[in-house]
């Protein structure tokens, strides 16, 4: 098992976040639960796993408004310059009120690819989806 360096009540709020994915259908994942939105994403696509990543406030430190669209604009241009398929969303726990992150769901990552993703933007965490179209966390640290 994994050992992380995550506060327990950090990684309990990231489990209970709403990870909101935008598109012609949108819908959103939870930590544990299958999603048949995206299993029939995954069809579409044909692909059998995606990640769940975000650039804003690594390692949950609160940056500005402009630092944080400026993270999420080269994360933006680097997954486009992959050529990897990518939907825009949000992740926001429901009543914590730490404000939304711009995130995006992105198609065909293994775990270790999406795994290096979310450290280059130095994240906590990322959301990480196989075959079974059940997300899990995914701690960095």
């Amino acid at each position: 098992m994994f050992q992380t360096t995550i506060d327990a009540a950090m990684l309990q709020a990231y489990r209970e976040t709403e990870y909101r994915v935008a598109g012609e259908t949108p819908f959103v994942l939870r930590i544990g639960r299958h999603s048949p939105e995206l299993a029939s994403l995954h069809a579409r696509y044909r692909c059998s796993a995606s990640a769940y990543v975000t650039a804003y406030n690594p390692f949950s430190r609160t940056l500005s408004d402009t630092e944080n669209q400026a993270r999420d604009t080269q994360l933006d241009r680097e997954l486009t310059a992959r050529g990897l398929t990518h939907f825009e969303g949000i992740g926001q726990h429901p009543t914590n009120g730490w404000p939304g992150e711009s995130s995006y769901l992105i198609l065909g990552l293994d775990l270790e690819a999406a795994r290096a993703l979310g450290s280059r933007y130095e994240q906590n965490a990322i959301v990480w989806v196989g075959p079974d179209a059940v997300p899990q966390l995914i701690p960095l640290r």
